[in-house]
């Protein structure tokens, strides 16, 4: 495989006085009635015309002469190169490529979107002019397979593997590291540097959306009921034990178990507790 020539071009400038001097020289021909002289001086203007070539800052001229790769120019400037050179302009700037969502599967085969932002550049004229048809088609195809094969490796969350310890919604760094070294091993082969990867958005699929927030909730009501009852168990245990460390009442098992429950239902429930005031004795 060819790798990247450096191609050191002719001043424009020059060619230019000289281009205007075979100009004065052609209608000098004319002029005095020498026309094939002017024929040539004619055809050597337009030789010299057409081998003019600019090629801007972060920019690159790829040349190619009758099938032959001859070289990258990538210096900026105005230039004259052999007219008969095939130039090809290819920038050198950073791009920016902003993916749609897409609809995958994720590891355990739930539908997702989702999403990434990759930011990338030529770093290789050669392999993005001649080892690919089209270098900017190749990157959007590689990207979308890349993300794709992501989806694939790992769950969107831990709620049914519980095992996984990176999923793709709370993975973060090392999510986008892997995808990252993904795209940038597809694009080595078209010359591209892999500057920045990484997932920009990923949501459940709209069909299965509804089902996984109410399970999304379930899970956090449930959660919230745990701490709930843990200090809710932890105050009545606190409660019987300054009771009986202080004497305030002494209360038997059938009196306890009362206590416990009624604390647990007030302590527990989500609506605040009604009071009753007992008038009567103790045992009334």
């Amino acid at each position: 495989m060819k790798q990247e020539l450096t191609f050191k071009p002719v001043s424009g400038y020059v060619v230019l006085l000289i281009t205007i001097l075979v100009l004065a020289a052609t209608i000098t021909s004319f002029a005095y009635g020498v026309v094939w002289l002017g024929v040539l001086l004619a055809i050597l203007f337009v030789f010299l015309t057409i081998g003019f070539t600019v090629v801007n800052p972060n920019e690159s001229c790829v040349l190619v002469l009758f099938g032959a790769y001859k070289g990258t120019i990538k210096d900026n400037g105005f230039f004259w190169v052999n007219p008969f050179f095939v130039r090809r302009n290819i920038s050198l700037r950073a791009r920016n490529f902003n993916s749609e969502p897409i609809k995958v599967n994720d590891k355990i085969g739930n539908p997702i979107k989702i999403g990434l932002v990759l930011v990338w550049k030529v770093s290789n004229t050669y392999q993005a002019a001649f080892e690919v048809d089209d270098y900017q088609h190749f990157v959007l195809v590689q990207s979308d397979a890349a993300l794709r094969k992501l989806a694939g490796l790992y769950p969107y969350d831990n709620f049914e593997d519980h095992e996984a310890v990176v999923t793709l919604r709370s993975g973060g760094e090392e999510v986008n590291v892997e995808l990252e070294r993904e795209i940038r091993e597809r694009l080595t082969i078209a010359g591209i540097f892999v500057i920045e990867a990484r997932i920009n958005y990923i949501a459940y699929a709209e069909e299965i959306a509804n089902a996984m927030l109410r399970r999304q909730q379930a899970t956090a009501v449930v959660a919230a009921r745990f701490k709930i009852v843990e200090g809710a168990v932890s105050m009545v245990q606190m409660a019987l034990n300054q009771l009986s460390d202080k004497k305030i009442v002494e209360l038997d098992e059938d009196k306890k178990a009362a206590m416990v429950s009624n604390l647990m239902v007030v302590l527990v429930s989500d609506k605040d507790a009604a009071p009753v005031v007992n008038a009567g004795t103790l045992h009334n």
